[in-house]
């Protein structure tokens, strides 16, 4: 077996899947993991979500969740959801990365993004099936038509769900993408996750994320 490559101008290589990729918990228990660990923090989350949402409601104007078109499996397209943290609400072209500084952020929005709390929503994109908790990270089609062309197996992402969270946010690759390095090194670690997801890796790796989130300062 053989990750996909998907696009005619991508500068993917084609890369062998190991064995660990094909077994029982890629193919079967993944989901299952997504969904008992899902409905377990779905309590949680709600008693984050509904304060946020007041907080915006309040404070801008505008509706509580953004969506945007991203790719998941197979190049396939969802809308992601997000709790709103700008004044704008981009999609396709017309997206633009946030800076530092940047104005469009919103006040009570610069703490969610600080502190990842906008991505909470995408709870119930794994609940639907459109993303998995781990998992390489969904980036706007903007950049990945981008991308594609100059990070190499930048397209191999597209052989998994995305996730809230994976090995690339757990080492901290998160943040804007103003060169190619920091992409370049989000895509290693995508296609390292990959090629040897475990349960204990998923674990470890949502567990991490959340100490990685905590003391990350390149996020806004």
């Amino acid at each position: 077996m053989v990750f996909k490559d998907f696009s005619e101008h991508s500068a993917t290589q084609v890369i062998p899947l190991r064995s660990a990729g094909e077994g029982f918990y890629a193919k079967f228990g993944k989901r299952a993991f997504d969904i008992t660990v899902s409905l377990i923090l779905l309590v949680p989350i709600l008693l984050v979500l509904i304060p946020a949402a007041i907080a915006i409601k309040l404070t801008s104007k505008g509706p509580v969740f953004f969506k945007q078109t991203r790719h998941g499996l197979n190049k396939t397209t969802f809308k992601i959801m997000k709790l709103r943290s700008m004044s704008v609400m981009e999609d396709g072209a017309a997206f633009q990365q946030a800076r530092k500084n940047d104005t469009r952020i919103t006040p009570v929005g610069a703490f969610l993004r600080k502190t990842s709390l906008d991505e909470l929503p995408q709870i119930f994109n794994v609940l639907m099936g459109d993303m998995s908790l781990i998992g390489p990270r969904p980036h706007a089609i903007k950049h990945d038509e981008e991308f594609v062309t100059r990070i190499p197996n930048y397209d191999l992402r597209f052989n998994a769900k995305p996730g809230i969270t994976g090995l690339a946010q757990m080492r901290g690759h998160r943040g804007p993408t103003e060169t190619d390095e920091p992409m370049r090194l989000r895509v290693q670690s995508d296609v390292e996750y990959m090629r040897s997801v475990t349960a204990w890796m998923d674990l470890r790796i949502l567990v991490g994320t959340v100490f990685s989130v905590l003391g990350h300062k390149n996020a806004f």
